[in-house]
């Protein structure tokens, strides 16, 4: 059996509003389909979000684990940043320009997740990630859940 995963994205300008929501889904993740590895970026106020509602799911679920989505170049001697358990850093994206590389690591990352988790009320590219994530949902490649 292979580890199941959750990736999240959701816009920068998220409502603290949106934590009940989240907990119930991250819980439902956990509980229901066995996810125990979850990655998230740190760009905006939904990612810190997500990072809190995963470390209070760690005291009810410790065997779950967190990875910091890292967009960038890895200098090799970076340490993991507190609260997370490790860095994901998807492969061959050294070669992306510096504009496209959070765009792509997003892409990579719905195409090698089992579920995503996503906030994106607006337009923007929060919105624009789900959408190619509900395009291969159909092909019963992700599971999308809106919040």
């Amino acid at each position: 059996m292979t580890n199941k995963t959750c990736f999240f994205i959701g816009s920068r300008y998220a409502s603290g509003s949106i934590k009940p929501q989240l907990t119930e889904a991250v819980e439902k993740q956990i509980t229901e389909y066995g996810v125990i590895i979850f990655t998230v970026g740190h760009y905006g106020n939904f990612d810190r979000i997500v990072i809190g509602v995963i470390k209070e799911a760690k005291n009810r679920h410790p065997n779950i684990k967190l990875y910091l989505l890292e967009p960038y170049a890895l200098d090799k001697k970076a340490e993991t940043p507190q609260d997370f358990d490790g860095t994901s850093y998807p492969e061959g994206l050294e070669f992306v320009p510096k504009r496209y590389a959070i765009a792509q690591a997003n892409r990579y990352m719905i195409q090698n997740s089992d579920y995503l988790i996503s906030y994106c009320p607006g337009v923007g590219n929060s919105r624009k990630v789900t959408e190619y994530a509900q395009k291969i949902e159909k092909k019963g490649l992700i599971k999308v859940t809106l919040i």
